[in-house]
């Protein structure tokens, strides 16, 4: 059954692990080149990432390598494994056989388990490549736009460390499932991808603020902590004000303005020290003067955010999390062709 198995998935499964494996020979092979990088240019790291004309392309491949590749395993490993035998009636040839229907599918599921684990490493070795560029952001480097985005944030959380390996599974298992349900090969890969699709955006947004208690602040806005303003075009009012935290890598969940009643005051006006200048040349004025006069208006940045330190505790808790409902799901698919009478 094993070499069976292998046999009738090797096509897409060597099709996938050659594309991971020229990602992963880029990134071995320019790894020593961001440490020299980052050995040299200290705190300004991040910026002299963003200036390479090779790092950033890579960076931004194996990060799409690594979001696409749950996807691609739901759909081209998991959706077919069991519909294409469904669709074709080959199954029956099978289970005529010695072999039950639970060893049968036990055997397929074993086999490409193994083998998304193993695709799942490039997870790992992006983490180990952009970890310069993370133990700079950790130690307060001067920001440079989205090259100083920590590894914490919603936005990169899903790219670095075991949580890609966890979304694997859950697509592999999401694509068994639909394959066993629908029994149509297409129809199964469709509803697997958009599956797939929205579990990656909805666990970001909707799961991991919740998998932690997370810490709360109110500060006084300053020109150290101040990042940035964003200024509603021909109102004059402030949408939002920039924080940056004394916990260089924390991921902020909410950042908002308050009033001295720890009220949410945005939109709130513009202070005339802000205002451009007569020449219309400045978009804000002297970041001191800004700062200091939105603070004693009685505006104070609230913050709600998880500490730096808590990345692999919460990586740990949403991979299990993960397991859970890969395993749930292919408990299912067993339960359910025990009593499939096709």
């Amino acid at each position: 059954m094993i070499w069976l198995t292998w046999r009738q998935f090797r096509a897409q499964a060597l099709m996938i692990l050659g594309a991971l494996a020229a990602v992963a020979a880029a990134l071995a092979i320019t790894r020593s080149g961001v440490a020299d990088l980052h050995d040299v240019a200290g705190d300004q790291f991040p910026q002299a990432f963003a200036a390479d004309s090779v790092y950033p392309g890579i960076y931004y491949v194996s990060a799409a390598a690594v979001y696409a590749l749950p996807a691609l395993v739901g759909m081209f490993w998991g959706a077919p494994l069991v519909a294409r035998e469904l669709e074709g009636g080959t199954h029956r040839l099978i289970w005529n056989q010695s072999i039950t229907r639970t060893r049968w599918l036990a055997t397929k599921i074993g086999v490409v388990v193994a083998i998304t684990v193993v695709a799942g490493l490039v997870s790992l070795a992006a983490s180990w490549w952009t970890a310069p560029l993370d133990a700079a952001i950790n130690s307060g480097a001067e920001d440079s736009g989205f090259f100083s985005v920590t590894r914490l944030s919603g936005l990169l959380f899903g790219a670095r460390g075991l949580v890609p390996i966890g979304f694997a599974m859950v697509a592999f298992a999401f694509g068994v499932t639909a394959g066993l349900l629908l029994k149509r090969t297409v129809p199964a890969m469709a509803a697997t991808l958009i599956a797939t699709i929205a579990m990656q955006v909805a666990m970001p947004l909707l799961v991991q603020p919740l998998l932690l208690p997370t810490e709360e602040k109110t500060l006084e806005i300053t020109t150290d902590n101040m990042r940035g303003m964003r200024v509603s075009p021909g109102t004059d009012e402030i949408l939002s004000i920039g924080v940056r935290l004394d916990d260089p890598g924390a991921w902020i969940v909410t950042n908002e303005i308050v009033d001295s009643k720890g009220q949410v005051a945005t939109p709130l006006p513009l202070p005339k020290s802000c205002m451009p200048d007569e020449a219309g040349t400045a978009k804000v004025g002297p970041p001191a003067n800004c700062a200091a006069a939105i603070n004693d208006a009685g505006y104070r940045h609230h913050v709600v955010y998880q500490p730096a330190d808590r990345y692999w505790t919460l990586q740990w808790i949403e991979t299990g999390l993960l397991l859970v409902v890969a395993g749930a799901l292919i408990s299912f698919c067993f339960w359910r062709i025990r009593r499939d009478p096709a």
